[in-house]
């Protein structure tokens, strides 16, 4: 019996295919996919074929922030059992090589990770009916946590590695920029991690009236209301760390006004190249951190959401069905009404 995947052929080509599902090998799981989330690299693949240099050879399965039941299990696999609800880590570092050795897995030389174009053949990814994956790629969520939620752990592992990369942040005052899903969870991480004060910008009302209602002190639509940056800039800043997550250069340079001597820049944020004032990094000697993927952060992101400690359902504008993959794309590419949008499979 075949299986509906979504492909992605090339730019504005997405289609609902079947495929033949996997067995699974002793160390495995088969996977029944109930509900995934569609990411800002699924909507790159989507509407430009690929972001930077990483282009689209082949169609693809896309996805990779998703959530299932257990349907059959391997010979050897000892932790779960048919039935089980699962968040699956779409990441599987190889163990063996020097970057994994010294516990910078999200640096793997032979990473396969979910719905990725950054090798060939691509990696195919989790937008399927079935998917088989490795028991420890599977985190058991607890009663009473939905499968949206459950769906939310991978792109919430992305932005506590984020802060992981800041450094402590009690008593910090935190500025994000962009604040689409990675910088909404990333308010949500901060508030999580202790910071005094969180100030969000963005051009989107829709998404800053999310960010106020999950845990920005402050606004600041930067396309209205610039002139409220101002007096952020007095004394050589106010902000001891940034999370960039828009990828804009208007964003870091702005952000750098307003970031304070032996501030630290987090850039999660693709945007290619972009020029970088030189002299205001050296005069204020501002520590620039690059964030990328997670590792251990995903069992935290699941354990975050199982013990209730943080709550990733304001974020959720939508659930569509498989067959209306393409609507659930154009409507996670609009910010101005739409945050997370997920598929149910």
């Amino acid at each position: 019996m075949g299986m509906k995947a979504i492909v992605i052929h090339g730019a504005l080509d997405l289609r609902v295919e079947e495929r033949a599902p996997a067995t699974p090998g002793p160390e495995e799981v088969s996977i029944a996919i109930r509900r995934g989330g569609i990411c800002g690299s699924d909507l790159h693949y989507y509407q430009h074929g690929g972001f930077g240099t990483i282009r689209l050879k082949e169609p693809m399965i896309l996805g990779h922030e998703i959530a299932g039941e257990v349907a059959a299990i391997g010979a050897k696999v000892t932790g779960l059992k048919v039935g089980d609800r699962v968040a699956v880590n779409p990441s599987r570092p190889c163990k063996v090589c020097a970057y994994c050795q010294a516990g910078m897995q999200n640096h793997c030389l032979d990473m396969l990770f979910y719905g990725s174009a950054m090798r060939m053949p691509h990696v195919q990814g989790a937008f399927r009916q079935s998917l088989v994956a490795l028991e420890s790629q599977c985190h058991i969520i607890a009663p009473g946590v939905s499968l949206e939620e459950a769906a939310f752990a991978e792109p919430f592992a992305v932005t506590l590695h984020a802060i992981s990369r800041a450094g402590a942040l009690t008593n910090k005052r935190v500025l994000v920029t962009g604040c689409g899903p990675i910088g909404a969870l990333a308010i949500i991480a901060a508030r999580a991690h202790g910071a005094r004060e969180i100030t969000a910008t963005d051009v989107s009302d829709y998404t800053l009236g999310l960010a106020r209602r999950i845990g920005a002190d402050r606004i600041i639509n930067v396309a209205t209301q610039m002139q409220e940056l101002a007096p952020l800039k007095a004394n050589k800043g106010a902000f001891d760390v940034m999370i960039e997550a828009s990828g804009n250069e208007q964003a870091i340079l702005t952000g750098l006004d307003v970031l304070k001597p032996r501030g630290i820049l987090v850039q999660l944020g693709l945007g290619g190249s972009m020029g970088l004032p030189q002299n205001l990094v050296v005069s204020k000697e501002v520590e620039i951190r690059g964030s990328f993927r997670f590792h251990e952060e995903f069992a935290l992101a699941v354990d975050l959401i199982n013990r209730r400690r943080v709550d990733l359902t304001p974020l959720l504008t939508e659930v569509l069905p498989l067959d209306q993959a393409e609507k659930a794309f154009q409507l996670a590419s609009d910010r101005s009404r739409a945050m997370k949008v997920q598929i149910a499979f």
